[in-house]
């Protein structure tokens, strides 16, 4: 899992698990991400993600593999 955090600076991916702020988690897979990014990433983290913060996340879950199975978790 991945958090992704809401801190005063803005919204960021959380890759110690341990930045103050709402945080919420989604799959390590393109899929979770494409769903969060439709809304309920936004809506998890009481807020609405700014151009740059979403460009940020969608380069983030473009780096993810597509399908489940996929990051190894022996299926």
């Amino acid at each position: 899992m991945i958090r992704v955090v809401r801190t005063p600076a803005g919204v960021q991916i959380d890759p110690t698990g341990k930045l103050p702020g709402r945080g919420a988690y989604l799959h390590d897979r393109r899929e979770c991400w494409e769903r969060g990014l439709k809304g309920a990433l936004a809506h998890a983290l009481k807020t609405a993600l700014e151009p740059g913060e979403r460009a940020t996340l969608e380069e983030f879950m473009n780096a993810l593999p597509h399908e489940a199975g996929a990051a190894g978790d022996g299926g």
